[in-house]
């Protein structure tokens, strides 16, 4: 069966939001990495050493099968910030098979963000804003 957990974009904030969060649901991370942690090229539009200290991805159980998950959101000249619309809905899929049916009929009329393929921390891994502008992570653990 497949997994939905929400995905939170943070502007610089994302530690303190997350220790909150974990205060609150008395949990510990599962992961809590950083920018500067990726391999090369995994964060080559990254270019202040402020940036490389934000939060790429942190993993919060929030309880049997929930996680919330999160990030801070890297300015682009592409895409900014908005707050209000800084999440995503994140699916764990049973299957290639099936993270790649999701993929391609939730980005029909929408725009492909990261195509799927092997992530550097070793999932199959997706992003998508689909045409109702809700964005979306698929992946296969």
């Amino acid at each position: 069966m497949n997994k939905a957990n929400i995905y939170l974009n943070f502007n610089g904030n994302c530690q303190e939001a997350f220790d909150f969060y974990k205060s609150v649901f008395k949990g510990e991370y599962t992961y809590l990495g950083r920018y500067k942690d990726a391999p090369e090229g995994g964060s080559s539009y990254i270019n202040s050493s402020e940036d490389k200290e934000k939060i790429l991805h942190v993993s919060l159980p929030i309880s049997e099968n929930t996680i919330l998950m999160g990030c801070d959101y890297i300015q682009s000249k592409d895409k900014d910030f908005i707050l209000g619309n800084n999440f995503s809905i994140s699916i764990s899929a049973d299957s290639k098979h099936e993270a790649d049916r999701l993929f391609k009929e939730l980005a029909e009329g929408g725009q492909i963000e990261i195509p799927l393929k092997e992530a550097f921390w070793g999932d199959y891994f997706g992003q998508l804003t689909d045409r109702y502008g809700i964005n979306w992570m698929l992946m296969v653990e």
